[in-house]
């Protein structure tokens, strides 16, 4: 009971230091009791009555059924006023100000990025972020788009930090670094590059996905150590071109991507696993085992099967309660 007593008491002493309006509700509820207590002594009244007086007095209320009855007492009764009713009316206004700009920037979608690891941040906007977010929302990620966009541009669901994805100190005040995951993208490659590339400063230990129109681009950031790029103009031209050796692999790969029933993940691999080919492990492992990473690329393990060790990481397609 005694330490539960002790981390609650610590508990509102930081509290109080960090809010200036808990700071001053403190302030003059001490000024209110210590008036209610000279107040009881120099008016002989009790406690509860100096003390509703004081009350009275402090919110302005001022009924007048108890009054000072000399002048100690209307000393007492000029310090109250010029304390408490300060203190309390400062106190409330940075209350009231605190919600109303909680509420502005829910409306506004003004966020903090905060730490988690299920939260993706999104840098940068085109016009697929808003169904890519929502996509994510809807798999049970919380999304935070950092860009100068409209906030009616995006779902309601989705934070939205109005910064300069491109600007070294909007990329740091956003603390890319809380996020679990990053996506980059942009109106341009250039602007895909730039803030790759500080993300990579800024963030370096945090899973970053980069999305270009350009295959150069692409290859210019997995040089430069972004942990996954992709290049759209590149999806979209082997797509079509599989598609038309395969009419149905264009269905193929928007069923591997859409989520209904089973997710893609990118695991590590488990030590029984480690030092056997990729071709046992898609035998032995629960799952569909679509290929693994191997020093920052990707392989299927066809053509060439790859012997696992401990760095490298599976892609595996698996129902969404594995």
């Amino acid at each position: 009971m005694i330490v539960q007593m002790a981390h609650l008491v610590t508990f509102f002493v930081s509290q109080v230091k960090r809010s200036q309006a808990l700071r001053l509700l403190l302030i003059g509820a001490v000024c209110l009791l210590a008036g209610a207590a000279l107040f009881s002594m120099t008016q002989k009244d009790s406690f509860a009555t100096a003390l509703y007086w004081a009350i009275t007095t402090a919110t302005t209320v001022g009924y007048g059924d108890v009054i000072p009855k000399n002048p100690a007492g209307r000393a007492i009764a000029v310090g109250v006023m010029l304390t408490t009713i300060p203190l309390f009316a400062s106190a409330f206004a940075l209350l009231a100000g605190a919600v109303v700009t909680a509420h502005l920037r829910r409306l506004l979608g003004m966020v903090h990025l905060e730490t988690g690891g299920e939260t993706v941040a999104i840098y940068g906007f085109s016009p697929v972020v808003p169904r890519v977010a929502t996509e994510l929302v809807q798999a049970g990620r919380k999304v935070v788009v950092v860009a100068e966009a409209d906030r009616s541009a995006l779902p309601e669901a989705i934070g939205l930090i109005a910064a300069d994805p491109t600007n070294e100190d909007a990329v740091r005040q956003s603390h890319p670094e809380r996020a679990g995951q990053l996506l980059v993208t942009g109106g341009t490659d250039a602007d895909v590059l730039v803030t790759a590339v500080l993300l990579r400063h800024v963030a370096p230990a945090v899973p970053t996905l980069a999305v270009t129109g350009s295959p150069a681009v692409s290859a210019a950031l997995r040089d430069l150590g972004v942990d996954g790029t992709l290049s759209s103009d590149e999806l979209l031209v082997h797509t079509l071109a599989k598609s038309m050796e395969a009419p149905h692999a264009g269905e193929l790969l928007l069923r591997l991507v859409n989520s209904e029933g089973y997710q893609l993940r990118e695991l590590p691999v488990e030590p029984p696993y480690v030092g056997r080919p990729l071709a046992s492990v898609r035998a032995d492992r629960p799952g569909l085992v679509l290929g693994a990473v191997q020093d920052g690329r990707v392989t299927v393990g066809i053509a060439h099967d790859i012997v696992l060790t401990a760095k490298d990481r599976l892609i595996v397609l698996e129902a969404d309660n594995a």
